[in-house]
């Protein structure tokens, strides 16, 4: 009587059995068996390779399978073996292809959806602010008398024809630019006070550094502390400004292409809220810089606060009051509006010709304002007259970004030079100029990343930002690089240092927001 393996049926050449069924078995195949599974097979029972017995049997010549004792017969094996992979492979061509033409269909479908709701809700848009212009005024009675309801007669096509009319033109009207009311004497007044007391404080503080400023041996030492990339859409990636809280700079807010800005929390890592309205990319934000939740955006469609301008908004400064807002505009206009009136008050054009404005910001007290242009030129105007004073044209390409330094004296501009210069405004006078990339004679070179797009000083002046395809941060007293932050993968378009200069949050191209700083240093 032979022995069987109860696997594989077969007369086996190393046969063992087992302590806990006890079937026979081929020793490599039970061992393998028991690798896989931890039991036997045959009663599922748990079973260890130290449970099986070996069984002496004397040796003996295992006969070979009748399919193997002649060439035709492999042959004929090896030819069903191929058939069988070829058929097993175009099963799977075919159902690979009616996978591609379902994914494909699938894709269709969503793509018309977008499409569909796309322009479902850029109708449904139009209709409410149609109908928001349509809104009759409703008339205050006096007291104790009954208001009178009217009643129409049911409407004529005549009548339809003419209301279609009446809505077209009030939908004109909304699209008009605001009038000007003029710079009155009593905002003048509150601008003149609003300048002395920040001019007071400022000699208040005199010339010593706050207390609890980020040393420079800790600024050199920057490193990122966060990154987050969810504040925008994916499908149209890219922050194009950005601004914080003045109170708790760790509240940002950001423009996007998406047509959106969000409102984020950096110590939270929470977005607080999107806010939608523009129709096309938010080029320019402002946090109000005493109320938490107050912000302005500017767009591409041209819209700001009201509709001052007939091109895209590049930028826009909050007043040291915290009652008007400054915007610049590619329509080469600069306007100052009453936040609280929602009134435009100016609308100020070069009288030397109207080049677009690529940026612009308010001097810390307040009284002139800066703008860069596309010819390459940094005017300075007199808020109280809309005059212009005086212009810088040392840089020989469009101006990118500018920024006030606290003390009043300074202005960094930034320009496609692939520089930003240092003017000191007492002597009228550029007496820096830091190279950030390009040719030594500052004419446009390389690439656009190599510009800077973004600057900012800290809150004590002590410190400047330049942000383009990296982030370089400079020590005020002699403007000596103090180190270069290139964690982002595009060019950086937004710049805002935190308390005492602990920390720099940033926005780019990639989508990304990051945080550097000394940690808890």
């Amino acid at each position: 009587m032979s022995l069987t393996c109860s696997i594989c049926q077969e007369v086996p050449e190393s046969p063992c059995v087992s302590q806990v069924s006890g079937h026979v078995f081929e020793r490599r195949l039970i061992e393998k068996y028991i690798q896989e599974n931890g039991t036997d097979p045959m009663n599922g029972e748990p079973l260890t390779v130290e449970q099986l017995v070996d069984i002496k049997v004397p040796p003996s010549a295992k006969p070979r399978p009748p399919s193997a004792t002649s060439i035709p017969a492999i042959l004929k094996a090896l030819q069903d073996e191929w058939d069988a992979v070829m058929l097993h492979s175009f099963t799977l061509r075919q159902q690979l292809q009616t996978a591609r033409q379902e994914l494909s269909q699938t894709m269709y479908q969503h793509d018309a959806a977008c499409r569909v709701i796309a322009r479902l809700t850029k109708e449904v848009t139009a209709a409410r602010e149609a109908l928001a212009t349509l809104k009759p005024q409703t008339t205050q009675q006096p007291m104790g008398s009954a208001a009178a309801t009217p009643q129409h007669p049911p409407p004529t096509p005549e009548h339809a024809a003419g209301d279609a009319q009446q809505a077209t033109a009030a939908v004109a009207a909304a699209a008009a630019l605001e009038e000007p009311s003029g710079m009155s004497d009593a905002v003048t007044g509150r601008l003149e006070q609003k300048a002395k007391e920040l001019t007071a404080q400022r000699k208040q503080r005199g010339k010593s550094a706050p207390e609890g400023l980020c040393s420079v041996e800790l600024v050199s030492a920057y490193r990122q502390l966060a990154s987050h990339i969810g504040l925008h859409s994916a499908s149209n990636p890219g922050i194009l400004c950005l601004d914080a809280f003045l109170a708790n700079p760790a509240r940002v807010v950001t423009g996007g292409n998406d047509k959106t800005a969000a409102v984020f929390n950096t110590d939270a890592q929470q977005l607080v809220c999107v806010l939608h309205g523009h129709t096309k990319k938010v080029t320019s934000v402002a946090y109000h810089p005493y109320e938490e939740d107050l912000v302005f955006t500017g767009g591409q469609d041209s819209l700001v606060l009201l509709r001052a301008h007939e091109d895209a908004v590049t930028a826009l400064s909050v007043h040291p009051t915290g009652d008007f807002l400054l915007s610049g505009s590619r329509d080469g206009t600069w306007a100052f509006a009453d936040i609280r009136a929602g009134r435009l008050l100016v609308r100020v054009a070069d009288p030397a010709g109207q080049q677009p404005h690529t940026c612009a910001q308010l001097h810390p007290d307040g009284m002139i304002a800066a703008t860069g242009t596309q010819d390459a030129q940094v005017k300075m105007w007199d808020l109280r007259e809309q005059k212009f004073l005086t212009n810088f044209e040392q840089h020989t390409a469009p101006l990118t970004a500018l920024a006030f330094s606290e003390n009043g004296y300074y202005l960094a501009t930034a320009a496609e030079d692939s520089t930003v210069r240092l003017w000191d405004l007492r002597k009228l006078k550029n007496f820096k100029v830091l190279q950030l990339g390009g040719s030594e004679s500052g004419q446009p070179s390389g690439p656009a990343s190599s510009h800077a797009r973004a600057l900012a000083f800290d809150h004590s002046g002590t410190y400047l930002a330049a942000g383009g395809g990296d982030i370089r941060l400079y020590h005020t007293k002699q403007f000596n690089e103090l180190c270069m932050l290139d964690n982002h993968t595009a060019a950086v378009t937004g710049l805002r240092f935190g308390t005492n200069a602990r920390s720099i949050v940033s926005c780019s191209l990639d989508r990304s927001l990051k945080v550097f700083g000394c940690g808890s240093d």
